[in-house]
C-alpha cells in the first residue's frame, strides 16, 4: 500500500512540474525495460520532457521523492547503461532539435535527442559532417553518443565524440545546471578540481594510451596539460553523472567523393596485422570483417577475410588515386577499388548490419553481446585476435569478429547460453578470463560501448582498486544522492544480473505457427529482436520498407521493435501479467500493417507480421471479433457469393447513404470507396475460353496460374494480361478444376484455424500440379504460399512442395522461358515494388524484364499504406496516407505525363487509385499491351483527393 501510495505522489508530482508526458502505464514501462544489451531492468515510468526546463523539473521531483533517473536516446546501448528500475528520461520524443549550425566556425549546437543523421543532413549541404558515425547513425541520438563516447567507423580520421564536442550544458540530479567548456574549471561541481590536485600522479600513469579507450570516467581530460576539459570528462560517463540537455559540438569537411578499397587477405589476424601499415596514408576507415560474417559473398574479392579502406578526395579521380595507392601498398590476396556511391553503399550495409546478422551464427544459433568491442593498440590486434580465438575454443564457444580493425577495435557476438545457470556460470568465467587477456595486451575493455554493467565491474582489472575508487569519488562530486544511473559504471551490479532471458518462459509456448528458423519456439522467435532498432529509422534505406508504422507516428510501441520488446513482457508476465489477452500488446500491433518488411530488412529477421497473426489467434480465441475480420478476413467467401450478382452490388454501392452504412457495419473506415467487383471472373473468363478448345502440345508447356481472390473477383484484366504473355512465350495456362485460396485474409487476421483449414483444402485441390511451377499474379498471395502455408502446416510435406513452386510471372518466364523476348515499349514507368515482394519474393527478376522490355525508372521503395484490410480498418486512415505520402505518392505526382504507373498488388493499385486518382497497372499488363501493339500510356498523375 505505501509504495502505492509513493507511486501516486510522484506520478501526480512530475505531473505537476513537467510539461511533457508523464506516462506509468503499462506500454510505456514495457517498452524501456531493455536496451540493446543482454540486461533488463523495469522502470516506475517514463518522463519525455519538452525542454530543458523540464528536464530540470523532473530530476528535482525524483531527488525529492529518492527515485533513480535513467536518460535514454535511440536505447541502443550495447552494455545494459539505458536500462534502470526508476524513471526513463526518453530524450528522443521532443528534444530533437538542432539549434544553431555555424558554418564559419564549423559548429552545431544540438539537443540531446537529435539523430545523427539527421544533423549530417543539415550539414552536408555546407560541406560539413559530424565525424563519429556508429553503424546505428540512422537512429543513434547525439545525447547517446555523447553518453558512450560513441565512436564509429571513421575514428581513424575524426576521432571519438570525446573529440568533437567543445561544450555540454548538463542538468544534474535535483535540477541544478552546469556549463561545461574546454580549458575552464567554472562549472565543474564543487570538490573536482581538489581531487584531481590531489592525484595527479595516479591520473598521470593509470590510463592505457590507445585510440580506443572507453573503459572508465575520462578523469585524465582534468590534468593541467590537458585542459582541464570538463566536457571531455563528462563524455562516456553513461547517464551516471547528469543529463546533457544542449552541446556545442565539432563538424569537420566532408571530402567531396570517396573511394573504397576492398581488401582480402587469407584470414583475420593476417587482416588486423596490415591495418597499422595502412594508417600512415590517412585513410577514412580502416574496417575488418571475416568470412563467417559474409552469408554470401556480395561482389567482395577472394580472401578469408578483408579490410573495407575508405578515401576521400576533391574529386571523383583523386578519391580513386588515394585508393589505388592503398591497394598497392597493401600486401593483400586481392582487393578491388569501387568508385561507385551504389556499390560502396552496398558493400557498407554488409559491414552496418553486422550488428544485428552476427546475432545469429551459420546454423541459425543464437549468439550475444557482452564483449563486443574490445580494444587494444592497433599494433597488438593480430595477436590479440588469435589469442581471443583460442580462448573461445578453450570455452566451447563461437564468435565472428569484425570492427574497427584501424583504431584496434573488435565487434563480436558470441554464443552464450543464457538461458540456463551453467551458461550463465560459463559466461562469468570468460568474461573474467577475456578481460584478463584485453588487460594483458595492453587494451580496454570497451572500445566504443561502454562499460555499462556488462564490463564495469571488471574494471579494477583494467585499472586498479585505486584509480576504480577514484572513480567512484568522482561519481560522488557529480551526484551526491546516488540518483543517476546507479548499478551502472561506478559501483556497479554483478555482470551475470539482470539477465534479460531470466523471466522468459522455459518451455516452449503453445502456438500455431512452425517457426521452423527458431526450432519451433515462439519466445525463440521474440527473443530474435536484440534492440540495434534498424525499424526507427526516419527514412528507409533504399528500397527497404521497415517499418512503415513507425516512420508514420514516431512512436516506439509502433515500431518493430517496440512491439517485439511487448511481446516479450508479455511471455513474462511481469509487466504485461494478462497474456495474450493483453490489450496494450493488441493496441500496439493494430497499427502493424504486417508488410513484412521487418522479415527481409530487420538484420535478425524479426517477423512481425506473422507473429501479430499468432497474437491475434490467441487474443480472439472464443471471443467476438472486430467487424472486419468477419468482412475484410473473410473476404475470399463474400466475394464468391457475391460473383453472381456483382452488378447489383456495384449499382448499389454507388448510393451513397447505403454504402456509408454498408463501410460503418463492416468497420470500413468512411473514407475508403468500395472497390468495384468484377463483371466476370477470371474463372469464368478461363472456363470460357477452355471450352473453346486448346491444344497442349507437351507438359512442358504448360503452366498453373493461380486465380488468387483479388485477380478473380477485382482485376481479371491482371489475370488475363498474363495469361497473353504466357501464351506469347509459347506456354499454354491451365488453372485449378475448383476454388483455391491462399488463406491470406485468415491469416492476416489471426484466423489461423480457419487459415489451415483453407490451405488443407487447397492442397487437396492441387494435389494434381504439386511440385509444377505454379504463377501467382499477386505478391500476397504468392507471399503466403511460399512463407505462411509452410509454417502453418509444417507436417504437411504437400505445404513445402507447393511453397517451392511458387513463382511470379517474371519468374516464371526467366526460368522457363529464357529466350522469349518480351515487347519493347521504351518507355518510363514509376511505381512501387509490393512490400510482400520485397520481403519475401525478391524483385530481381522483375527487374530484368523491365529492363529487356525498355521500362525505365526505379520503382519505390516502402509501404503504399493499404497492405489489404489495414487500410480499409476504421482508424488506420491516417497511417494509410502516410505511409503513401511517404515515397510512393510523391514519385507517381512527379512522373513526367506519359509515365506508365506500376504496381502489381492490387492494395497498392487501390491505393493509387483513391488517393492519387490514377490508374496503375500490373506488369502483365504492361507487357500484354505492348504484344497487342496498344498505346501504354498511363493516366497523367492528378492531385491527391481523399474519397468519400
Amino acid at each position: 500500500m505505501a509504495e502505492r501510495q509513493d507511486r501516486t505522489a510522484l506520478v501526480r508530482a512530475l505531473g505537476s512540474a513537467v510539461r511533457g508526458e508523464v506516462e506509468f502505464g503499462t506500454t510505456a514501462r514495457a517498452l524501456m525495460t531493455m536496451d540493446a544489451s543482454n540486461y533488463r531492468r523495469v522502470p516506475l515510468g517514463v518522463v519525455a520532457p519538452r525542454d530543458a526546463d523540464d528536464v530540470a523539473a523532473a530530476l528535482a521531483v525524483c531527488r525529492a521523492h529518492a527515485v533513480p533517473v535513467v536518460p535514454r536516446g535511440g536505447g541502443t546501448s550495447i552494455a545494459g547503461q539505458a536500462t534502470g528500475t526508476g524513471v526513463v528520461l526518453d530524450l528522443t520524443r521532443h528534444l530533437g532539435k538542432i539549434v544553431e549550425l555555424d558554418t564559419a566556425s564549423r559548429t552545431a549546437v544540438v539537443q540531446p535527442g537529435v539523430v545523427l543523421d539527421d544533423l549530417r543532413a543539415a550539414a552536408a549541404p555546407h560541406g560539413l559532417t559530424f565525424g563519429p558515425d556508429p553503424s546505428t547513425h540512422s537512429r543513434c541520438t547525439l545525447g547517446g553518443m555523447i553518453g558512450n563516447n560513441a565512436c564509429g567507423s571513421h575514428s581513424v580520421a575524426w576521432g571519438t565524440t570525446a573529440d568533437n564536442v567543445h561544450a555540454l550544458t548538463v542538468a544534474r540530479y535535483g535540477g541544478d545546471t552546469l556549463r561545461l567548456d574546454r580549458g575552464r574549471w567554472d562549472g565543474a561541481p564543487a570538490g573536482l578540481r581538489e581531487l584531481v590536485g590531489s592525484h595527479l600522479a595516479l591520473l598521470r600513469t593509470g590510463f592505457p594510451e590507445l585510440p580506443r579507450r572507453i573503459s572508465g570516467y575520462a578523469l585524465d581530460a582534468l590534468l593541467p596539460e590537458r585542459g582541464p576539459d570538463l566536457a571531455r570528462a563528462f563524455c562516456g560517463s553513461e547517464g551516471t553523472l547528469g543529463v546533457m540537455t544542449e552541446a556545442t559540438v565539432r563538424l569537420v569537411e566532408a571530402p567531396g567523393s570517396r573511394a573504397l578499397a576492398v581488401l582480402g587477405y587469407a584470414d583475420e589476424s593476417a587482416a588486423a596485422e596490415a591495418a597499422p601499415g595502412l594508417l600512415p596514408y590517412r585513410p577514412l576507415t580502416v574496417e575488418g570483417m571475416a568470412a563467417d560474417l559474409v552469408r554470401e559473398p556480395a561482389g567482395l574479392p577472394r580472401g578469408g577475410a578483408w579490410l573495407f579502406v575508405e578515401t576521400g578526395g576533391d574529386t571523383p579521380a583523386e578519391a580513386r588515386a588515394h585508393a589505388e595507392r592503398i591497394l598497392r601498398a597493401a600486401d593483400a590476396v586481392d582487393g578491388d577499388v569501387v568508385t561507385d556511391p551504389a556499390g560502396q553503399r552496398a558493400l557498407w550495409r554488409i559491414r552496418e548490419d553486422a550488428s544485428g546478422t552476427a546475432t545469429r551464427m551459420q546454423d541459425g544459433s543464437e549468439a550475444w553481446p557482452g564483449w563486443e568491442d574490445c580494444a587494444v593498440p592497433p599494433a597488438r590486434l593480430g595477436p590479440y585476435l588469435r589469442d581471443f580465438r583460442a580462448l573461445l575454443t578453450a570455452h566451447g564457444l563461437r564468435g565472428t569478429p569484425y570492427g574497427h580493425f584501424g583504431d584496434g577495435c573488435i565487434h563480436v557476438r558470441i554464443d552464450f547460453d543464457l538461458l540456463s545457470g551453467d551458461g550463465v556460470a560459463r559466461f562469468r568465467r570468460f568474461s573474467e578470463e577475456l578481460a584478463a587477456l584485453v588487460v594483458a595486451h595492453g587494451g580496454s575493455l570497451s572500445g566504443e560501448h561502454g562499460d555499462g554493467q556488462a564490463r564495469a565491474e571488471l574494471l579494477p582489472r583494467m585499472y586498479g582498486d585505486e584509480l576504480v575508487t577514484l572513480f567512484g569519488r568522482f561519481k560522488d562530486l557529480w551526484d551526491p544522492d546516488g540518483g543517476m544511473n546507479p548499478g551502472i559504471l561506478a559501483r556497479p551490479a554483478r555482470l551475470d544480473e539482470n539477465i534479460r532471458f531470466d523471466v522468459l518462459p522455459k518451455r516452449p509456448v503453445d502456438v500455431t505457427f512452425g517457426y521452423p528458423h527458431d526450432g519451433g519456439d515462439f519466445t525463440a522467435a521474440v527473443r530474435r529482436c536484440v534492440g540495434v532498432a534498424k525499424c526507427r529509422t526516419a527514412q528507409p534505406a533504399g528500397t527497404d520498407v521497415m517499418c512503415p508504422s513507425f516512420r508514420a507516428t514516431g512512436e516506439e510501441a509502433h515500431s518493430t521493435r517496440g512491439r517485439a520488446r511487448l511481446l516479450h513482457e508479455m511471455l513474462a508476465g511481469e509487466v504485461v501479467t494478462d497474456g495474450w489477452r493483453s490489450q496494450e500488446v493488441r493496441d500496439a500491433l493494430d497499427l502493424c500493417l504486417s508488410c513484412k518488411g521487418c522479415r527481409s530488412d530487420c538484420p535478425v529477421g524479426v517477423d512481425m507480421a506473422t507473429y501479430k497473426a499468432e497474437f491475434l489467434h490467441h487474443h480472439y480465441r472464443g471471443r467476438l471479433r472486430p467487424a472486419t475480420h468477419y468482412v475484410m478476413g473473410r473476404l475470399p467467401q463474400w466475394l464468391r457469393l457475391a460473383a453472381p450478382v456483382a452488378p447489383v452490388l456495384n449499382a448499389l454501392a454507388r448510393i451513397r447513404p447505403l454504402a456509408s452504412l454498408a463501410k460503418r457495419l463492416a468497420g470500413i473506415t468512411a473514407e475508403r470507396t468500395i472497390p468495384v467487383l468484377a463483371g466476370e471472373t477470371f474463372t469464368r473468363w478461363a472456363r470460357k475460353r477452355r471450352g473453346r478448345g486448346t491444344v497442349i502440345l507437351s507438359s512442358d508447356q504448360v503452366v498453373t496460374v493461380w486465380p488468387d481472390t483479388f485477380t478473380n473477383h477485382l482485376s481479371p484484366e491482371v489475370g488475363k494480361a498474363a495469361v497473353r504473355v504466357l501464351e506469347a512465350a509459347g506456354r499454354t495456362a491451365l488453372y485449378p478444376e475448383r476454388g483455391v485460396c491462399c488463406g491470406l485474409t485468415y491469416v492476416s487476421t489471426g484466423q489461423l484455424d480457419k487459415a489451415r483449414t483453407v490451405m488443407r483444402r487447397t492442397l487437396d485441390r492441387m494435389g494434381f500440379s504439386l511440385g509444377d511451377p505454379l504463377v501467382v499474379l499477386e505478391p500476397s498471395c504468392a507471399a503466403t504460399l511460399r512463407t505462411d502455408l509452410p509454417e502453418l502446416l509444417p507436417d504437411d510435406p504437400r505445404a513445402a512442395e507447393l511453397a517451392g513452386s511458387v513463382r511470379t510471372l517474371a519468374q516464371y518466364l526467366e526460368e522457363y522461358a529464357p529466350d522469349w523476348q518480351p515487347p519493347r515499349l521504351d518507355r518510363r514507368v514509376v511505381g512501387q515494388t509490393h512490400c510482400h515482394q520485397h520481403a519475401v519474393l525478391g524483385d530481381a527478376a522483375e527487374r530484368r524484364l523491365r529492363e529487356r522490355a525498355g521500362l525505365e525508372g526505379e520503382l519505390s521503395g516502402g509501404c503504399c499504406g493499404l497492405a489489404g484490410n489495414f487500410g480499409f480498418e476504421r482508424g488506420h486512415w491516417d497511417v494509410s496516407v502516410a505511409c503513401a505520402e511517404e515515397q510512393l505518392l510523391p514519385s507517381v505526382r512527379g512522373a513526367d505525363p506519359g509515365t506508365d504507373i506500376l504496381a502489381d498488388g492490387f492494395s497498392c493499385r487501390t491505393q493509387l487509385a483513391q488517393l492519387a486518382g490514377v490508374r496503375a497497372r500490373h506488369l502483365a499488363e504492361l507487357l500484354a499491351e505492348g504484344l497487342n501493339g496498344t498505346d501504354t500510356h498511363a493516366v497523367r498523375p492528378k492531385p491527391l483527393r481523399r474519397p468519400t
